[in-house]
């Protein structure tokens, strides 16, 4: 009987540090988050849903190509998603339907093509980063509001999770 009790005790002990770990885990490192605009087409389309790891900014800065989740400038209760193109002290122009980071053209084989209009060249500073969406004839980005203060970065896409048939770690 009391083999019985302890027996049950550590059950329901690792019960309960599996669902803390999962509850941390879930409000603290990875967050769901549904794509709502065709911004990011067509590696993203709305209706995706991704994870985003909150805490892949903590101690270390956002690389080119990263696919990034932030507060938008100009009203903080929205999120877009988006891809760094640009980080500090890297020069971003864009002309001829290119990008151009210090001078050298960027490959970007996950660009939707299509026109868009020249920008820059810019000069991108400390604590700041330059983001734009891969439908760029669709994407509120860098471009209008201009360059993202890192510290609305909210994390980094991590996993396309829904559609389960376009499941995939970024």
């Amino acid at each position: 009987m009391e083999r019985q009790k302890t027996k049950r005790k550590w059950i329901l002990g690792i019960i309960a540090a599996v669902l803390l770990i999962g509850i941390f885990l879930r409000w603290v490192v990875l967050q769901p988050y549904l794509i709502r605009q065709p911004s990011m087409e067509p590696g993203l389309v709305s209706g995706d849903r991704i994870v985003v790891n909150r805490l892949a900014y903590r101690g270390c800065a956002p690389t080119r190509g990263d696919v990034v989740v932030f507060a938008f400038p100009k009203d903080l209760k929205r999120t877009f998603v988006k891809r760094v193109i640009a980080a500090e002290g890297e020069t971003v122009e864009l002309r001829d339907n290119k990008v151009f980071v210090n001078g050298d053209v960027i490959a970007e084989p996950y660009v939707k093509p299509g026109d868009y209009p020249p920008y820059g060249p810019e000069v991108v500073p400390v604590g700041k980063v330059f983001v734009l969406g891969d439908n760029r004839r669709e994407s509120e980005d860098s471009r209008e509001w201009g360059l993202l203060p890192k510290n609305y970065l909210l994390g980094k896409a991590w996993l396309l999770y829904y559609p389960f048939q376009r499941f995939r770690f970024f």
